[in-house]
């Protein structure tokens, strides 16, 4: 579903990602893990075109993107992005924010936007929630809003970049099991998290990122229980 070769990205004179080359197989759950600064979040937006590569080539579904003329609006409609922060809009409802989409850019009724936004936010178990407005929300309800909305388009990829880490602690389990529930039903998924205990169960594969380069993949329970470079030890002693 995803291919990348030799990505490299600079902002000025720092050089981000550095020759990254990472693949991603439909259906799969990748969880890349690493310190802040190692370069993750910065290669999900690379892979929504929200960050634009210097060098190298990104194929989704075996199709190489090109910014410069390909429709990125069309790519991103396949490729949904939850944020760490949930960017609804507050003045409209928690429907109205998921339909939105749809309805603008993919021009659906929104008689069916209507139907099929109930649909995600039952799936989301929010049901009860469609005609609140955000502000009335806990901030894992909101995630779980912002999941609703992406999977709105219905993407065949979903990107996540850290979307516990602005929770409160006990709000991270309601936006981890939708995750999970996503994972079940067999949504390719990459997730930058600091989560382990998800990663390590929901995962088939954990990618650990430092200071702009793949240092490390392999299954969780290789990477958590053996990992075989120094600096993947190094980063798991420090937080497990």
């Amino acid at each position: 579903m995803i291919e990348v070769k030799e990505l490299n990205k600079y902002f000025g004179d720092l050089h981000v990602l550095k020759g990254i080359d990472f693949n991603v197989d439909e259906s799969e759950v990748v969880c890349l893990i690493g310190a802040s600064g190692s370069g993750k979040s910065t290669m999900l937006r690379c892979l929504n075109f929200l960050e634009m590569k210097n060098s190298g080539e990104i194929k989704l579904k075996g199709e190489s993107i090109d910014p410069n003329s390909d429709d990125l609006n069309g790519v991103r409609q396949q490729v949904g992005m939850v944020f760490q922060h949930f960017n609804l809009f507050p003045h409209k409802t928690v429907l109205q924010n998921v339909i939105e989409a749809p309805i603008q850019v993919k021009k659906i009724s929104k008689s069916q936007a209507k139907k099929e936004g109930h649909e995600l936010l039952e799936k989301v178990g929010l049901g009860d929630k469609a005609d609140v407005y955000p502000s009335k929300l806990s901030g894992g309800q909101k995630q779980r809003v912002a999941i609703a909305r992406a999977l709105a388009m219905k993407p065949e990829i979903m990107l996540f970049d850290e979307p516990t880490s602005a929770l409160d602690p006990e709000l991270v389990g309601e936006v981890l099991q939708t995750m999970k529930d996503l994972a079940q039903e067999g949504m390719t998924m990459v997730v930058v998290t600091h989560e382990m205990g998800f990663a390590r169960e929901v995962a088939d594969r954990v990618v650990y990122m430092h200071d702009g380069k793949i240092v490390e993949t392999g299954a969780p329970k290789d990477i958590f229980e053996n990992p075989k470079e120094v600096r993947t030890q190094e980063f798991l002693s420090s937080i497990l």
